[in-house]
């Protein structure tokens, strides 16, 4: 299954990202992860049909509403079978 690796800086600590970011996923139907990361940022994967991975990259660049998102950089990573979405 496709998979995007996802940065996101900003304030994306402590705004209810990796949460928000869960509920968006699961109703997409994708399975990955988000997850803080030590400087600052939050890591997300998303794996799933392409077009529900754009619809998720679109509500990354705002997220839930306490978030102030700076930057969000991506890469295509190599595809993975992934069940599920964790906020680990």
């Amino acid at each position: 299954m496709p998979c995007q690796r996802f940065l996101i800086s900003g304030q994306v600590q402590g705004v209810w990202f990796r949460a928000s970011t869960r509920q968006q996923a699961e109703r997409l139907g994708l399975a990955g992860h988000a997850i803080n990361l030590p400087d600052g940022r939050v890591e997300v994967l998303a794996c799933g049909a392409e077009a529900a991975i754009d619809q998720l990259t679109a509500w990354l660049q705002h997220g839930p509403e306490l978030a102030v998102v700076e930057e969000v950089t991506s890469e295509t990573v190599a595809d993975r079978p992934v069940t599920g979405f964790s906020t680990g």
